[in-house]
C-alpha cells in the first residue's frame, strides 16, 4: 500500500481512495496473508478512515506457552483530524493529565496518511492481552511425585542452584 497524498485525496471523485489489501506484513508476524481494504474519506479539516481486514497469527498460550493460531478480524474506524500543527510536539502536554478531547490522532493538511501503517496498528490493537489457548487451559502440568522437591530441577537444570540454596538454608534451621 502506497502513502496517501492529502491534497490529491482531497482533488479524488467524491474525495474517496479505497485501496484493497493482500500483502505480508512481517512484523505482525501473521501465517496468512493480511487480506481487506482500507477506506480514506477526505471530509474538509478531517479524514474519515474506515476498513475491513484478516490475517492469521500465531501466538503463545500465557498459562501452557504452546503456541497456538488466532484469527484477528477488525472493522475499524477512525477520524483523524488535519491540523497545521500536527507534527509539532506540545511539551505542555507531558505536565499534565490527558483529557480525553487531548487524545486525537492528527496530521498536517499537506502530509500523507499511511494506511498500511495505521492498518497495522489497528491489527496491534485487537491482539489479546491475555493470550490463552483454550479457556480451560491448565497451564504447564507439574510432578506429581511427593519425593520431587519443590523445585523440579529435572525440568530445568537452571533451577538446580536454586534448589541447592534452598536445601542449604533448610539444614541451617
Amino acid at each position: 500500500m502506497e502513502p496517501i497524498h492529502i491534497p490529491r485525496l482531497a482533488r479524488l471523485p467524491e474525495q474517496t481512495d479505497v485501496q484493497q489489501i493482500d500483502e505480508v506484513m512481517p512484523d505482525l508476524g501473521s501465517l496468512t496473508p493480511v487480506k481487506g481494504q482500507v477506506r480514506v474519506k477526505h471530509q474538509g479539516n478531517y479524514l474519515e478512515v474506515g476498513g475491513t481486514a484478516e490475517a492469521i497469527i500465531t501466538l503463545a498460550c500465557d498459562r501452557c506457552l504452546q503456541h497456538y493460531n488466532y484469527r484477528l478480524s477488525i472493522t475499524p474506524t477512525e477520524l483523524i483530524w488535519l491540523d497545521e500543527t500536527a507534527e509539532e510536539f506540545n511539551h505542555a502536554l507531558l505536565d499534565r493529565d490527558l483529557a480525553p478531547e487531548d487524545v486525537v490522532e492528527t496530521l498536517p493538511p499537506d502530509g500523507y496518511f499511511d494506511p498500511a501503517k495505521w492498518l497495522y496498528e489497528q491489527l496491534c490493537l485487537e491482539i489479546p492481552l491475555r493470550k490463552l489457548c483454550d479457556k480451560q487451559c491448565k497451564g504447564i502440568p507439574l510432578p506429581q511425585d511427593e519425593s520431587t522437591p519443590a523445585v523440579n530441577t529435572a525440568i530445568d537444570r537452571r533451577w538446580a542452584g536454586l534448589a541447592a540454596f534452598k536445601d542449604q538454608l533448610s539444614s541451617q534451621n
